[in-house]
C-alpha cells in the first residue's frame, strides 16, 4: 500500500507540471496564439506526435519541467498569431496562467486537506512558528508519535527501529504480555528514557502496518552527561521523536487553506534568502581561502534546495504516512511551483514577463537576438543548477 501511494504521488507531481503547462496552453489558444508544442520535460526530445489542430505533444528527457512553445515567442515578432504579435495584456495573461493554475490546484488541496484530515508538518520547535490553525474549528483526526530520526550505533538502532516508525507503547517488560503503557507526545518519550537510564526497555512498534516488538539497553546517565560537553551529544535511546498530528476542519477549511498557503509563501522566501546567504557565504570564504566560511556556506545553501531526486525520495519514503501527506507534499509541490515561475529568474515564465515588461518601460526595442541571449543564458544557469543539486541529492540520499 504504501508503495502504491508513493508511485500515485510521482504521478500527481507530474500531473502539477501539466496542470501548469496547460494553463499556459488555455489561455494563449484562447487569445489567438497558436500552440506548436506541449512538452512534458525538456529536450531533448524522446517521443512525439503531431496533432489534428498542428500541435505537437512530446515527451523529454530532462525531467526538470515541462512547456508550451508557442508561435513567434520572441517579443520582436509581429506575425500574425504569434506571441510576439499578442498585446502586453495578452502576454502578461499567458506568462501569468501557469503560476495560477499552480496557487489553484495548491488551495483547492489544502481546503481539501483541511476537510478531509491535514497533516501537521511545522510548529515553533522546528520553524520557530506554529502551523496556521483556527483554533476553534480544529479537531485532533489522528496523533502518532514517528521515529524521526535514529543514531547510527545507538541503543535504538541497535533494536531495530529505524525513521517513520510509529511508537505504540513502552514498558520494562515484554509488551507482548500486555504490560506497557502507550506513548502519547514526544516530551513524555523524553521523560520516559531519562527514567529508564541504564535499563532495558521494551517497546511496541509499528512499520508499514505491521506491528513489532523489541528490546534495548539505554545508555546509562554518567554516559549521557558527559557527551553533551562534547560535539557529539548522545541520548538515552538514541533517536529523534516527531509527532504527526492530523487535525480536520468544516467550515473554517478555505479560510485554514489561504492562512497556510500565505505562511507558507513567507517561509519559502525566507528559505530563498537564507540559500542566497550560503551562496554568498560561500563565493566569500573562496574568495578569502577561508575553508570554513566556504563549507558552512555550501551546507546552508544545500540544506534550502532540492531537485528532482529529493522530490522522488521523499515521496517514496511517504507512502507509509497515508494519502493525506502525500497529497500535502503536492499541494507544497504546487505552490513552491507558483513561487519559482513567480520570481523574475530569466528564462522562467516571472523572468520572461519581467524582461518583457522591462523593455516596455525604457522604450527599447526586445530584439530576437537579445531576447534569445537573455533567456538562453537563464536556462544555462538553471540547467547547470539541475545537475549541481541532482550532485547534492545523490549524496544526501545515497
Amino acid at each position: 500500500m504504501a508503495l502504491l501511494l508513493s508511485f500515485l504521488g510521482v504521478l500527481l507531481f507530474i500531473g502539477l507540471i501539466l496542470v501548469h503547462e496547460y494553463g499556459h496552453y488555455k489561455v494563449a489558444i484562447r487569445n489567438g496564439v497558436k500552440v506548436e508544442e506541449f512538452g512534458l520535460g525538456l529536450p531533448p526530445r524522446a517521443w512525439g506526435k503531431k496533432l489534428k489542430s498542428g500541435m505537437l505533444l512530446s515527451l523529454n528527457w530532462l525531467p526538470l519541467g515541462g512547456f508550451v512553445r508557442l508561435k513567434g515567442e520572441t517579443d520582436s515578432d509581429t506575425r500574425k498569431g504569434s506571441f510576439g504579435a499578442a498585446s502586453m495584456w495578452v502576454k502578461t495573461k499567458i506568462m501569468l496562467a501557469g503560476v495560477a493554475m499552480n496557487l489553484i490546484t495548491a488551495l483547492v488541496l489544502f481546503t481539501l486537506l483541511a476537510l478531509i484530515g491535514l497533516p501537521t508538518i511545522f510548529n515553533k520547535q522546528t520553524l520557530g512558528q506554529d502551523q496556521f490553525t483556527i483554533a476553534s474549528d480544529e479537531r485532533i483526526a489522528r496523533q502518532d508519535l514517528k521515529v524521526g530520526y535514529v543514531e547510527p550505533g545507538s541503543p535504538a538502532d541497535k533494536a531495530g527501529l529505524v525513521a517513520l516508525d510509529t511508537l505504540i507503547a513502552y514498558g520494562d517488560s515484554p509488551c507482548k504480555t500486555g504490560g506497557c503503557e502507550p506513548f502519547t507526545t514526544a516530551d513524555a518519550l523524553l521523560a520516559t528514557t531519562a527514567s529508564f537510564a541504564g535499563q532495558q526497555l521494551y517497546v511496541q512498534y509499528e512499520r508499514d502496518g505491521q506491528t513489532y516488538f523489541t528490546n534495548a539497553t539505554l545508555r546509562g546517565e554518567a554516559e549521557v552527561t558527559v557527551s553533551k560537553n562534547t560535539d557529539n551529544p548522545k541520548g538515552y535511546f538514541g533517536l529523534a521523536p516527531t509527532e504527526f498530528v492530523v487535525k480536520r476542519y468544516t467550515w473554517s477549511a478555505p479560510v485554514v487553506a489561504v492562512g497556510l498557503t500565505a505562511q507558507l509563501t513567507q517561509l519559502t522566501f525566507q528559505g530563498i534568502g537564507k540559500a542566497f546567504a550560503g551562496i554568498g557565504s560561500a563565493l566569500a570564504g573562496l574568495v578569502t581561502s577561508n575553508q570554513e566560511a566556504r563549507v558552512n556556506g555550501q551546507t546552508q545553501a544545500s540544506e534550502q534546495v532540492g531537485g528532482p531526486v529529493a522530490i522522488f525520495k521523499i515521496l517514496f519514503d511517504s507512502g507509509s504516512l497515508g494519502i493525506n501527506f502525500i497529497l500535502l507534499l503536492i499541494a507544497l509541490l504546487s505552490l513552491t511551483l507558483a513561487i519559482m515561475n513567480a520570481l523574475p529568474i530569466p528564462a522562467l515564465d516571472g523572468g520572461r514577463l519581467f524582461v518583457t515588461w522591462l523593455f516596455r518601460l525604457v522604450k527599447k526595442p526586445l530584439t530576437k537576438p537579445l531576447e534569445e541571449r537573455i533567456h538562453g543564458t537563464g536556462m544555462a544557469v538553471l540547467l547547470s543548477l539541475f545537475v549541481l543539486i541532482t550532485y547534492l541529492d545523490i549524496k544526501r540520499f545515497f
